[in-house]
């Protein structure tokens, strides 16, 4: 008859032997923490157990936060204590979504932000569609046998590395009136441009600092991607006389197309949180012409003497629900295009 032992008996018995023995004794050492609570909630139920630190985390830093907002959001006045604040139902998002006209935004309560939302959608349709094609092209490019390909990665990976407000210092130095891309144009005998200073410009150019800043992420996705695709499936192309056109049209997209969605709802997440390089830019200006929502929310909440927290969470919450029903809606059509290529 087999004598049982204990965690701890065996633990001591494999103390002296090393490496080997240690990795034991660590194991043992688990053993007999976790088999007294094996033994009283089930083997079935050890799962849950694992899987409480993480949910404790996202509960008290991820929830916890979201429904704390959701309730400023129904709150007035300046106190920062919940217990302290005056409860106020749906007035806040009622002057946020009170307008004449929601066209133009000097008709609506809070004029900054309708701005701010108009900006933000013609940043997110610019910036995110220029992304995800410039991120394409260059997957593809760096995808084939090229001299010096593991430096050219490099290369285009090397500004996803940097600190967006380093990024940001970087290209306002090459972009201010006395900068480096004005003292290009003086040496070539024309007028210096005020980039910064003029909104059709300066929106230009955040929308392509962004996409230079994060292209290096999204291409490094699709690079991935492309590289999953077998190469039997174009040599038989080939044979059949496929063309280059034909080939990206009915293997590269149909086969990316899964990776494509996740590039697509990670590069439209960003583009509606994008405040850090914007702010460090442009500041939101010239006046309001590069003002985004998140920077509407940090400035409307921080940025004055007297903050309105309540403003500021129901435009959160407001944004968090457009974001939603946006990724949603990706998600979906892209699953329904998969099974229409299927």
């Amino acid at each position: 008859m087999a004598v049982r032992t204990t965690p701890l008996q065996r633990a001591n018995a494999l103390a002296g032997r090393g490496v080997q023995g240690l990795y034991a004794l660590v194991m043992n050492a688990v053993g007999f923490v976790v088999e007294p609570i094996q033994r009283v909630i089930g083997q079935r139920n050890m799962a849950y157990l694992f899987l409480l630190p993480n949910l404790l985390v996202f509960g008290i830093f991820i929830l916890f936060p979201m429904a704390l907002n959701v309730y400023f959001a129904m709150t007035s006045g300046t106190a920062l204590y919940p217990q302290d604040r005056n409860f106020v139902g749906m007035a806040n998002f009622e002057r946020l979504y009170t307008c004449t006209d929601y066209a133009n935004p000097n008709t609506c309560l809070e004029d900054r932000f309708w701005r701010a939302a108009r900006n933000t959608g013609v940043f997110v349709a610019f910036q995110v569609s220029g992304m995800v094609a410039i991120s394409l092209l260059t997957a593809m490019v760096l995808n084939r046998k090229i001299r010096g390909l593991g430096f050219f990665r490099s290369v285009f990976f090397y500004p996803v590395l940097l600190s967006p407000v380093v990024v940001a210092l970087i290209w306002k130095w090459i972009l201010q009136r006395d900068g480096v891309l004005n003292a290009i144009l003086i040496s070539f005998g024309q007028d210096p441009i005020n980039f910064l200073l003029n909104g059709t410009w300066a929106m230009t150019w955040v929308i392509i600092v962004s996409i230079w800043a994060n292209m290096g992420f999204y291409t490094l996705i699709l690079l991935a991607g492309l590289q999953s695709i077998p190469v039997e499936l174009y040599d038989a192309g080939a044979i059949d006389g496929t063309s280059t056109l034909q080939s990206f049209r009915h293997i590269t997209m149909p086969l990316l197309m899964p990776t494509m969605m996740v590039v697509l709802v990670l590069s439209l997440i960003r583009a509606v949180q994008m405040f850090d390089e914007v702010f460090v830019l442009t500041g939101g200006g010239p006046g309001s012409a590069t003002m985004l929502l998140v920077q509407y929310i940090y400035a409307t909440g921080f940025g004055t003497q007297n903050p309105r927290f309540g403003m500021a969470a129901a435009a959160s919450v407001t944004l968090g629900a457009v974001l939603l029903v946006a990724t949603l809606l990706q998600l979906r059509i892209g699953r329904g295009s998969e099974r229409h290529l299927a």
